[in-house]
């Protein structure tokens, strides 16, 4: 499976924190949770693979964790 190699994890991790920072964490969480409800287990564990290889790279650089607080929709 190709979500488990790590450099692919890795670059596609890269790849969406560029497009979409902090947001593609919480989209990667949301699809990850939509595919388990609808019984694509597999699908779930390499979306999650994804998001925590973003979540770590985004705590590498030196930003906080995200708070619920910190969100402010744009009107």
């Amino acid at each position: 499976m190709i979500f488990q190699e790590g450099i692919r994890v890795h670059s596609l991790a890269l790849e969406m924190l560029a497009r979409d920072g902090f947001a593609a964490i919480w989209v990667l969480h949301l699809s990850a949770a939509r595919a388990y409800r609808e019984g694509r287990k597999a699908a779930a564990t390499a979306i999650i693979e994804i998001a925590d290889a973003a979540e770590r790279e985004w705590l590498r650089r030196g930003n906080r964790p995200a708070q619920v607080g910190d969100w402010h929709p744009s009107a």
